[in-house]
């Protein structure tokens, strides 16, 4: 059964633009900024559909939410042809969404995103699935309208068990329609709000409730396999380890150690239960402590790793944070090559949106060519299938293996 779910009316809002971010929306942008905007026909409030017309013939441009919360001030759904914003519209574009998930669900895998926000064409709507439990993230009041209309389609095509509600931290402390909760399920039974999932056939579990953004991160879930491919009997170091995505999929690939470091003990509570959910027979260390101090006292100590994973959290949520990102990653390239045995494959990456694979990789490049040391590109990855990329801002997540000589 569902719990009540809010019944708030929507208004229609007349929007011209300036000449600039009319060209965006025109090339399919899915963003409008407070700035672009010229005209308005009312008084907008949160999940407002926006119609924004041409400056020349008058015509249908785009359709969007209004979000008078944020700089993104239109979150586009529709670009150029015109659509009724309803049940069946909602309905076509998730059961797009699961079509493109569906080659990754027939591996040994019941965990994925569902939607991706704009790049599912649904912004500010965030769905990840943990075998059957569904949880729903909302990043802006935009949502609150649609609640009612979207959820039972979410929960139909996931054939979902239960249905959690996660806000962002904007919304946890204001009042909104029916006085929704972070982390109130919405739908079905919860037993625990832990939940064991697999994933390309290794174990792990999360908190759907309690636990970060949604539960886990699922974007890396193709590297985590690959460094399990990689890891046979491997001495591995995982630097922000959080609860263990690739120290776990190491230590069930068959490594003689892994070191787990993350500044979270708690985290790392997590690692090790999930390490213990699968079979291994390699030593699991953890060192909870800040990465950059760990990385610093295992050079000191003389340690060499085989096979080292850096995979800071992002630091450049802000344009005035780049360049300090780009400090940030210097000093972990450094760190990472030190710690890399020769011939072993150090693994970098970025979820830094503001900063592109192109600097990260010139970053890292110079990094490696001040140490001396000879090395090879091996593979470049982006997300994983359930999470597309669908507009530039949209690809965040980058990581570069190379083998160190």
């Amino acid at each position: 059964m569902w719990c009540t779910l809010p019944e708030i009316s929507v208004n229609r809002l007349a929007i011209k633009l300036k000449p600039a971010a009319e060209r965006m929306v025109k090339k399919g942008h899915p963003w409008v900024f407070t700035d672009g905007i010229t005209k308005i026909s009312g008084e907008g409030k949160s999940g407002d559909l926006a119609i924004i017309f041409d400056n020349k013939k008058n015509k249908f441009l785009a359709c969007g939410f209004y979000d008078p919360e944020s700089p993104i001030r239109i979150k586009l759904l529709v670009h150029h042809q015109s659509a009724k914003i309803d049940r069946p519209w909602f309905s076509n574009k998730i059961n797009k969404a699961f079509e493109k998930r569906k080659e990754l669900l027939k591996s040994k895998t019941n965990s994925y995103r569902l939607l991706f926000g704009e790049n599912d064409g649904l912004p500010s709507l965030i769905t990840d699935v943990y075998a059957g439990v569904v949880v729903v993230k909302i990043y802006s009041a935009i949502w609150f309208p649609y609640l009612k209309e979207v959820l039972p389609i979410i929960q139909e095509v996931t054939k979902g068990t239960a249905v959690v509600l996660r806000l962002s931290r904007n919304l946890i402390d204001k009042p909104n329609p029916e006085n929704l909760q972070n982390g109130q399920l919405l739908y079905g039974e919860l037993p625990e709000t832990e939940i064991e999932f697999m994933e390309h056939g290794v174990r792990f579990s999360c908190d759907v409730v309690h636990g970060h953004k949604t539960g886990h991160f699922l974007d890396h879930r193709h590297n985590r396999k690959r460094i399990g491919e990689l890891a046979k009997d491997k001495k591995v170091l995982d630097v922000f380890s959080y609860s263990g995505g690739f120290s776990v999929h190491a230590l069930a690939g068959g490594a003689s150690e892994v070191t787990s470091i993350d500044i979270s003990a708690q985290a790392l509570e997590m690692a090790k239960k999930n390490a213990a959910l699968n079979k291994f027979s390699g030593k699991h260390k953890t060192m909870a402590i800040d990465a950059f101090e760990g990385l610093e006292s295992l050079k000191r100590q003389g340690q060499k790793f085989d096979l080292v994973v850096i995979d800071p959290p992002s630091f450049a949520k802000k344009i005035n944070e780049i360049e300090r990102a780009k400090v940030a990653y210097r000093r972990l390239a450094k760190a990472g090559i030190q710690l890399t045995a020769r011939n072993g494959i150090l693994l970098l990456a970025s979820c830094s949106s503001r900063v592109n694979l192109e600097d990260f990789e010139l970053l890292n490049q110079e990094a490696l060519q001040r140490s001396g040391r000879k090395f090879k590109v091996l593979e470049k990855t982006q997300h994983d299938i359930d999470h597309p990329i669908g507009f530039p801002e949209g690809a965040y997540l980058k990581s570069i293996y190379y083998q160190l000589y």
